[in-house]
């Protein structure tokens, strides 16, 4: 229930409390109501609006007890305490507000670097360590971050709303960016038992619907497009023993044909909307990767030929990273190697756990044992998902001694 509502029910509160921390407080002490009253009482017929009133009337007793508010009994008259459980049974209200907490914390008045981090904290519910992980920052750094954001939203009295259609757009890169990382972390989890965090990949694609029935841009179709073609393959990315399956081994067969076709219709729409923003290009690479019937069927020069693009409208390591492998299969080992080196050699990456798992690979396929083995105990050494770590394991298993 915890993981199911507990966002949801803390975008409510922070409309309701109009403050970040005073609604966290309150929604933790909700659920420890919920776990006192509910085994002795029943689950009751709305949870979500059960959770949402006990956490308001906790906070209310709490501000009467701390006095911090004047006529105290003027604010319950005025409806904020009113325990009725069909006010809070719409659907769409308690949705509008993960939305309107979305663009609340990617307010202009914030840095871009807060508003993706705060939104990561507050309306995803990342630790501040897989937000750390996700910008390759430290996180007492990330955690900084944070709180500022959350002081300049109180002091600033920024508005808890959905802007007008006019100003959607001002925001609208920072909510990409947010889902996109939120989605990552749920498709590759950055520490834990699992490959996947699916509630995360589940939750960044439903906010992703919501997004583009609001505002159906190019870029956030591409992105809806990204998501659903990159979680379509989830099933297959593990084995029965929850074990990593690479992509050039999975069983296709259980790819999602469904979100594939979905998926492709958007890829297509979007790029006959306008120039072709990163999102897109990526959601395009994914879905070559989705029409190789078999991996060896992969059009990996239409793949690099899309990683050129993107590095033209989006260049990072990462993706130059991503376009090195990509090359690797379109030119052989050497080449990719060269690149990947030539990242690392520059300072980038070099605490990047993939960029040093791509470059074992690649020296495993030219025969270089000693320098794979070396690349492999560095990933190894910066892998926090144990899925990973096995596969990891078995791979220097298998170099020669």
């Amino acid at each position: 229930m915890y993981v199911a509502e507990s966002r949801r029910v803390l975008a409510t509160l922070i409309r309701l409390l109009g403050d970040f921390d005073t609604a966290e407080e309150a929604m933790h002490d909700a659920f420890r109501a919920a776990l006192e009253q509910w085994p002795r009482d029943g689950v009751p017929a709305n949870p979500r609006a059960w959770l949402v009133s006990a956490g308001r009337f906790k906070a209310i007793d709490s501000r009467r007890r701390l006095a911090r508010f004047d006529a105290i009994d003027a604010v319950n008259e005025a409806g904020l305490a009113v325990h009725d459980d069909a006010a809070w049974a719409d659907p769409e209200t308690l949705e509008d507000d993960r939305l309107r907490l979305i663009f609340t914390c990617c307010h202009p008045a914030l840095s871009p670097e807060a508003q993706v981090a705060l939104t990561l904290r507050e309306v995803c519910g990342l630790t501040t360590e897989e937000i750390a992980q996700a910008f390759v920052t430290p996180a007492p750094t990330l955690a900084q971050r944070i709180v500022r954001a959350k002081g300049k939203i109180r002091d600033a009295k920024i508005p808890y709303e959905v802007p007008g259609r006019a100003d959607l757009p001002k925001r609208l890169d920072s909510v990409l960016r947010v889902l996109y990382l939120v989605f990552n972390e749920g498709y590759a989890a950055s520490s834990g038992a699992s490959v996947t965090r699916h509630d995360l990949s589940a939750e960044a694609i439903r906010v992703g619907r919501l997004l583009v029935d609001l505002l159906p841009e190019r870029e956030a179709i591409g992105l809806l497009a990204l998501m659903l073609l990159h979680d379509s393959r989830r099933d297959a990315r593990t084995n029965a023993a929850g074990d990593l399956v690479l992509l050039a081994e999975q069983d296709r067969s259980k790819w999602n044909r469904a979100q594939i076709g979905e998926g492709i219709r958007l890829v297509e729409r979007s790029l006959s909307a306008g120039p072709q923003g990163p999102y897109a290009i990526q959601a395009a690479i994914a879905a070559v990767h989705a029409e190789a019937p078999v991996a060896d069927a992969t059009d990996w020069a239409a793949i690099v030929g899309l990683y050129d693009l993107l590095m033209k409208t989006a260049a990072s390591p990462v993706v130059e990273l991503n376009r090195a492998v990509a090359v690797a299969m379109r030119d052989g080992a050497a080449a990719g190697l060269a690149l990947v080196d030539g990242i690392l050699q520059r300072g980038d990456l070099v605490d990047y756990r993939l960029a040093h798992a791509a470059r074992a690979d690649l020296c495993r396929r030219l025969g270089r044992e000693a320098d794979a083995r070396a690349a492999y105990e560095r990933a190894l050494a910066l892998t926090k998902q144990e899925p990973e770590r096995r596969f990891l394991e078995r791979r220097l298993a298998e170099l020669a001694p």
